[in-house]
């Protein structure tokens, strides 16, 4: 039995797609390596001034990969990875490898940028770069249903702001949420809502990415690239998608919090 639910593991974490496989897995073994006292979290964190100061370039990535210690949060980050990366990589970015990457990889810059506000800024922006694919998510999908604490039903388009919601009657802090939907919004308005009202798409996928995809070999190359047909009703439709299970219930969003 153990043999056979360790294959199906294997099955399911090898089902994954490449970008949202290789972000959980580094975020996974980001804290299993500080668990093991290899690296103190101070020493990844994002601090500007020895960025500048000494060099410490590494600091503007590795604050990414780290979500807390190993906890129920951190679980449910890595869930919310699993579900919501997994779901866009393999629906509207799906054969758009480099294109999903893209768009980590602004929302990544985006963030910097904010950070570097003092009163915007915070150490580890992981959770942020998670709730960014939760925002992108719940524009693509905004007819899907979601049930909350097995309470209430609400449509996906208004998750962020109910996760945001509960954060503040947890007395969660709410600055990692704020910068991940500032980051989500920012991209789908240059890739979807401005081009909709008539505009260019100023954020097209850098030549580079399309190259640095093909040289890792995952996904799809630039040559089999599929741009997927956006809704044309307005700035609050898209792609509808239900989650619903065997039984024909909406899929079951359930968080826990710690203050």
């Amino acid at each position: 039995m153990e043999s056979l639910d360790c294959l199906r593991c294997f099955r399911f974490y090898k089902s994954l797609p490449p970008i949202s496989k290789a972000y959980a897995t580094i975020c996974v073994v980001a804290t299993a390596a500080f668990h093991l006292g290899l690296y103190s979290p101070l020493t990844i964190a994002l601090f500007y001034e020895p960025v500048f100061s000494h060099f410490q370039v590494w600091r503007l990535v590795t604050n990414f990969f780290f979500l807390g210690k190993f906890s129920i949060n951190f679980g449910i980050h890595l869930l919310m990875i699993a579900r919501y990366g997994v779901q866009l990589e393999k629906g509207p970015f799906e054969r758009r490898t480099a294109d999903f990457l893209w768009m980590m990889i602004f929302g990544a810059l985006s963030m910097l940028a904010l950070a570097a506000i003092p009163m915007l800024w915070t150490p580890f922006l992981g959770v942020s770069l998670v709730f960014m694919l939760i925002y992108v998510w719940s524009r693509e999908y905004p007819s899907a249903q979601i049930n909350i604490y097995g309470l209430v039903n609400i449509q996906a388009f208004y998750l962020p702001w109910a996760m945001l919601a509960m954060d503040v009657l947890f007395g969660a802090s709410l600055l990692p949420d704020l910068l991940g939907i500032i980051a989500g919004h920012l991209y789908y308005f240059l890739t979807v809502l401005h081009p909709l009202a008539g505009g260019r798409n100023k954020l097209k996928t850098p030549t580079w990415v399309h190259k640095l995809v093909g040289h890792w070999r995952v996904g799809y190359p630039a040559t089999a690239r599929v741009e997927p047909e956006r809704a044309t009703g307005g700035a609050f439709t898209g792609r509808s998608y239900r989650l619903n299970t065997s039984s024909g219930r909406p899929f079951s969003f359930r968080r826990l919090w710690s203050s």
